[in-house]
This record gives C-alpha cells, sequence and structure tokens, in this order.
C-alpha cells in the first residue's frame, strides 16, 4: 500500500490558525529559560547553598631565592629612576608663553647634586623639562649639557640632597652574554616599569642622532618600548650597566631586541658634560679622504687629505694628500691601525680615536709614500688634540 502526503488546499488551511499559536508558545518557553539561567549566572538550576563562603586562602611559603633578589634589586633602584616630560616654550600670535608637550622618557640620579642622566634624544628640541622622582614630587630641570653623538644628555633639578638617591654604578668592561639584566623605566608613560631578560649580544654598533656610530652597544631582551629611553639596565647586583636608548621593531613596540649605551662610555662622557657643558672629542686635526673614492682605487685603510696645521697630526709629522700643478695625485699617509687594532673606514678611524680622551697618546701603523715606489709601513705616536 503506498502513502501519500495530505497537502492538499484543505489540511493547510487547517493547520494556519495554529501556526501563531505555536510561535507564541515556543517564545515565552524562551523567555522561562532565559530567566531561569539568568537568575542562576547561567548554571543549570542546582540546589543553592546558603552557607557559601570564601575559600580558604593556601599558606604561601618563602618566595623563591631569584623573587626575592628581583624585589629587593626594585626596591633599591627604582628610588634612583626619575620620569622626565618635556616641553617647547613659543609665544603665540598674542605675546603669550606658551608650552608645546615634546614626549617624555625615563632618566635615573646620577648624584646627590641633582644631576640626572638620561637620553640626548629625550631631551632633544625641548626646552622645558619637569623631572619626577621615584617620590612622586616634580621638579623643574635645566639642561645642563650633552654628549649627541653618544646620545647622551644631563638635566639638574634643584632638590635636597635627602630626596635624591644615585645610582649604583657598575662596569660594561666584564659583561658576558647571557647574563641577566634589569631595566626599569617609564614605558607609554606607565611609571615605575620593571622588565626582565638577559644580555642577548655585546659589542653592538648603533647611530646616534647625529649619524655617529655608537659602539660597544648592549643588546638585550628585556623589554624595552617608547618611555624607557634614559632609564637604567642594571646586573643582578642592581649596578648600572648601560642607559636603555633604542629598540628594534618593525612595529614600534618591544620585540625582544633593544639596545642599551654600556656604561663605560657613560663614565667618560657624563664628567665631560659636568665639567664643560659637552663633550671635548679627541681628534687627529685631519680631513680624511671620503671611503669610496678610496675603495674605488683598491686603497686599504684611511687616507688622509687635508690637515691643520696647527692639529695634532701635524705636529707628529703626519703628511696630507694633495695635487700637483700638473694634476697628479699625491697620496697623504694611509692609517693602517690604531694601537694595533686595523681601520678600514673614516669611521673605525673616528671611533677609535674618540675611545680616548684629550691628551692621550696613541700608536698610529701608517703606510707612507702610496704607490711612489717608496712605500714603506711605519708607527707613529701621536698625541690626541680637541675637536675644534
Amino acid at each position: 500500500m503506498a502513502y501519500e502526503l495530505d497537502d492538499s488546499p484543505s489540511r493547510q488551511s487547517r493547520l494556519t490558525p495554529l501556526l501563531p499559536l505555536l510561535v507564541v508558545l515556543v517564545a515565552l518557553l524562551l523567555i522561562v529559560q532565559i530567566w531561569s539561567l539568568s537568575r542562576r549566572g547561567g548554571m543549570p538550576s542546582f540546589a543553592l547553598d546558603p552557607a557559601a563562603e570564601p575559600r580558604p586562602i593556601a599558606p604561601a611559603g618563602e618566595l623563591a631565592a631569584d623573587e626575592k633578589a628581583t624585589i629587593a634589586l626594585f626596591k633599591q633602584s627604582s628610588q634612583s629612576v626619575v620620569y622626565i616630560t618635556t616641553a617647547a616654550a613659543r609665544r603665540d600670535f598674542g605675546l603669550n608663553i606658551e608650552e608645546i608637550p615634546r614626549g617624555s622618557g625615563s632618566g635615573f640620579v646620577w648624584d646627590e647634586k641633582g644631576h640626572i642622566v638620561t637620553n640626548f634624544h629625550v631631551v632633544e628640541n625641548a626646552n622645558r623639562f619637569k623631572v619626577t622622582l621615584a617620590d612622586q614630587s616634580t621638579w623643574d630641570a635645566v639642561a645642563i649639557g650633552a654628549a649627541a653623538d653618544k646620545d647622551l644628555a644631563v638635566l639638574r633639578i634643584d632638590a635636597p640632597a635627602a630626596r635624591l638617591k644615585p645610582l649604583l654604578v657598575g662596569t660594561s668592561a666584564d659583561l658576558e652574554v647571557g647574563q641577566k639584566v634589569f631595566a626599569i623605566g617609564n614605558p607609554f608613560g606607565l611609571d615605575q616599569t620593571l622588565t626582565t631578560g638577559i644580555i642577548s649580544g655585546l659589542g653592538r654598533q648603533i647611530q646616534s642622532r647625529t649619524n655617529r656610530t655608537i659602539d660597544g652597544v648592549i643588546q638585550t631582551d628585556a623589554a624595552i618600548n617608547p618611555g624607557n629611553s634614559g632609564g637604567p639596565l642594571l646586573d643582578s647586583r642592581g649596578r648600572l650597566i648601560g642607559v636603555n636608548t633604542a629598540i628594534y621593531s618593525p612595529s614600534g613596540a618591544s620585540a625582544g631586541i633593544g639596545f642599551a649605551i654600556p656604561v663605560d662610555t657613560v663614565q667618560r662622557m657624563v664628567p665631560q658634560v659636568l665639567k664643560q657643558g659637552l663633550v671635548r672629542r679627541a681628534s687627529l686635526g685631519a680631513l680624511f679622504l671620503p671611503d669610496q673614492s678610496v675603495r674605488q682605487q683598491r686603497i686599504k685603510g684611511v687616507v688622509l687629505g687635508r690637515i691643520d696645521p696647527r692639529g695634532a697630526a701635524a705636529k707628529a709629522g703626519l703628511r696630507p694628500s694633495r695635487v700637483t700643478a700638473d694634476g697628479d695625485v699625491l697620496w697623504g699617509d694611509v692609517i693602517l691601525a690604531v694601537d694595533g687594532q686595523p681601520v678600514s673606514t673614516s669611521e673605525d678611524l673616528l671611533s677609535a680615536i674618540e675611545s680616548h680622551a684629550v691628551g692621550e697618546t696613541v700608536k698610529l701603523t701608517i703606510l707612507r709614500g702610496l704607490r711612489s715606489g717608496q712605500e714603506e709601513t711605519l708607527e707613529v705616536e701621536i698625541t690626541l688634540g680637541a675637536e675644534p
């Protein structure tokens, strides 16, 4: 026997009046279910417990030794870290002075005289500075000077010595890849932020705002973000080993590659800024031929161009390059090494010279008589002068 669906008009007409009633019943069921769930926080309708109480707190026990050490380090070192805001003052059309915010960054207390060390790029293009200490007191600051080539600057605040906690200073000469480091600063304006990591690399090079190379830079994976600039990088004893200055990040946020200026560089630069307001860079008193031109001539080393007759190079008897009346080039002395360390570009040479102070003596290895048929290699001692 075969069965067929009854879809005749008469059957459909009988069902039509029932549809609204079915819709209303389903809606009521849904409303009741939603109300029931909301009353019970979305949980099934089990029996309630009128005697419910918070769970007892389990005993914490002792913190791990490394946790205690980190906490102690932060409590000690954070007292030395400051928050810096900058602005530029200008007159509007009504001759009223208004301040235009420039930015913010971090810094740290250098001594009890109120000197604050930070990055040059934190205070660049500003003439109004405010420094907030760890106790949340805020002070107007004045700029003492800068070592722009090393991205360092010094401010000063007129705060009582009792409020100033100078940071302990270490050395960057004996650092090892893999040792723990700690960064304290104000990323994104969040003051007194601690991040941890390790030294990921040593001897890196980065460019300063003046496009000069900063050598010996420390690479770390401790999170460094905008606002950390100028803050300290510390070793596990809470000693300053670097000044956080830059990050490598396509997005602008921390990508695990941060850079810090080594503290040994800071130790050379800051006293000069405090004494003179600037850094007197050591100099040979000479200009060099362009590296590209020298390479095209397949010459290795740095070729002396013009020499200041009053400078250190002239006093040591170094010879410049010159062009004869016939248009022939007489090559000057070629500097091959400084204190036994080879140099291949003018930047290499400048970095080697500027790692010394004015008045120090270095030994240059030079090639004299290039392409004259009478070439000779000499070692010349030269007492460094100051860059004019």
